[in-house]
């Protein structure tokens, strides 16, 4: 692509870094940017750069927040005893969609992947597991993608967490293997979360 503006060019490659946009989208948004008044431009600027530098992890749920606590661990209208792990902010958000469940969230930051060099230290696990040690817990809903690293993630979690004899469940299939959380449908999905199903030998008596 041929630019006659230099300046055009490097905030086309900018644009194009971001996932799912080529150049020719790239470029479209630029010279829609390039359309607008200075003060529209200088806004938008300004915002992803406010959400760079203040934006924050919830220290309980590790969920995206505008305060140290977010607004879902902090409502007394969820039910603190109901942790449905999830992998990112993402899925947290696609399950609140639903309007299906009422209960409290844990975010992984990821799913175990090897394959990437991702390990299980490198997620909050080890938060997880001191949330259930330490707080009043009577089901962990894991909610994790339905491949490879998903089901790789799920068998780790119900390692690490089984001993504390609380019920472990799933969401049904009715997700498609290979399929992500934040692509379903939100009916069903909200149907999978209703119609969970306990871990494989996951309630130890």
């Amino acid at each position: 692509m041929n630019f006659s503006s230099q300046l055009l060019e490097d905030a086309v490659n900018e644009f194009s870094k971001l996932p799912g946009v080529g150049q020719k989208t790239a470029l479209r948004l630029v010279l829609h940017l390039l359309s607008k008044e200075q003060e529209e431009v200088s806004h938008f600027g300004n915002t992803l750069i406010r959400l760079k530098e203040e934006i924050k992890h919830c220290n309980i749920c590790h969920n995206i927040s505008d305060h140290q606590t977010c607004s879902i661990c902090t409502s007394v209208k969820r039910e603190k005893e109901t942790i449905c792990v999830v992998e990112d902010t993402r899925d947290v958000m696609a399950i609140e969609n639903t309007n299906q469940f009422f209960g409290v969230y844990h975010v992984l930051g990821g799913l175990i992947s090897p394959m990437d060099g991702v390990g299980p230290s490198d997620l909050f696990i080890d938060s997880l597991v001191q949330r259930v040690a330490t707080r009043p817990v009577k089901e962990i809903i894991l909610a994790l993608s339905a491949n490879m690293e998903g089901d790789t993630t799920l068998f780790y979690l119900h390692k690490r967490l089984k001993d504390f004899q609380i019920p472990i469940t799933t969401i049904a299939r009715g997700i498609a293997f290979g399929g992500e959380l934040e692509y379903a449908d939100e009916i069903t999905l909200g149907r999978s979360i209703i119609t969970r199903v306990p871990y494989e030998g996951s309630f130890i008596k």
